[in-house]
């Protein structure tokens, strides 16, 4: 059995990850320093993973997390554009600092793949539609640089050390365990508590903002994917659901599943934040076999499920 190790497998994505790889058989490692994992978030696996507790910002916490490791899902990060543009040494720290030194840490190790969770947040706000692997990136935040500086970092260990990499641009990522309570919560996030609460959407600026709202288990698809390809390279990879939605179209199905109408509190714009985002997935598809198993509506209806269930 494989041995995988799995950095914030104790976060929202992490732990989605941390499960899919248990349900194909891998024997699974998490290192998380639980700034924003939550230990619940692995309830229902802590028997069955090794689970170390520390950042990825210490290079020996890095090196003592790769004993043995096969492949490394590096999905530890400081989130959230608003908090690295609030505090961007914290952020360079956590997202550029520690992605080297799991790079480094893994080359030593002679693990033999790293699959690196990028962000669409790279692209900027470029106004072509979709977006597409071969742009040239235009990063507007502190969180945005520290996510190009990890693919161009693992780009060159590939390069210059052999280190089999990928990097995976996940697009507005949503699903059960996204924390709702924090003040960069993920909007969908804050959507569902609005819908179970009966109250009004807040929405900065208009509403006509557009994601590529992605639901978890297609990342979690695209990452076992990415670790078990053949390909060669360091590839950059978008991955989505292929297709962009606005706020208010958002807020139009949730209505919908809840049998509500509840208002929308528009304020105004957020500074550095992007307009529209919509991924070309046509590469995803053809490098790794990748294609989103579960839809837009599909997504938000799970995701509602569990919200409830809290």
């Amino acid at each position: 059995m494989p041995l995988a190790l799995v950095t914030g497998g104790a976060g929202f994505i992490g732990s989605h990850l941390v499960e899919g790889l248990l349900a194909r058989d891998y024997k699974v490692r998490v290192l998380d320093n639980f700034s924003t994992g939550r230990r619940e978030n692995l309830a229902s696996v802590l028997t069955k993973v090794e689970l170390l507790e520390g950042s990825v910002a210490n290079l020996t916490t890095a090196r003592s997390a790769m004993r043995n490791v096969d492949v490394v899902f590096h999905q530890a990060a400081l989130p959230s554009v608003p908090r690295s543009v609030k505090n961007p040494l914290e952020s360079n720290e956590i997202n550029i600092t520690g992605t080297l030194n799991v790079l480094v840490a893994a080359r030593d190790a002679g693990v033999k793949r790293v699959v690196y969770a990028a962000s669409s947040a790279v692209y900027g706000n470029q106004p072509t539609l979709p977006k597409v692997e071969t742009m040239t990136p235009d990063p507007l935040s502190p969180y945005a640089i520290g996510k190009l500086a990890g693919e161009m970092y693992a780009r060159a260990f590939t390069q210059l050390y052999g280190l089999s990499t990928v990097s995976l641009r996940y697009f507005n990522v949503f699903g059960p365990r996204q924390d709702p309570t924090t003040q960069y919560a993920g909007v969908i996030a804050k959507f569902m508590t609005c819908a179970l609460e009966s109250k009004p959407y807040p929405v900065y600026g208009d509403g006509e903002q557009s994601r590529d709202f992605t639901y978890v288990a297609n990342v979690v698809e695209a990452n076992i994917r990415a670790a078990e390809s053949t390909i060669a390279g360091a590839p950059l990879i978008n991955i989505a659901y292929g297709e962009r939605t606005t706020l208010n179209q958002i807020i139009k199905i949730l209505n919908e599943l809840t049998g509500q109408k509840l208002s929308v509190d528009y304020g105004p714009e957020r500074a550095g934040d992007v307009k529209h985002s919509h991924a070309d997935v046509t590469l995803a598809g053809k490098l790794i076999g990748y294609e989103p198993m579960v839809n837009l509506r599909e997504g938000l209806k799970r995701t509602l499920e569990w919200y409830r269930q809290q």
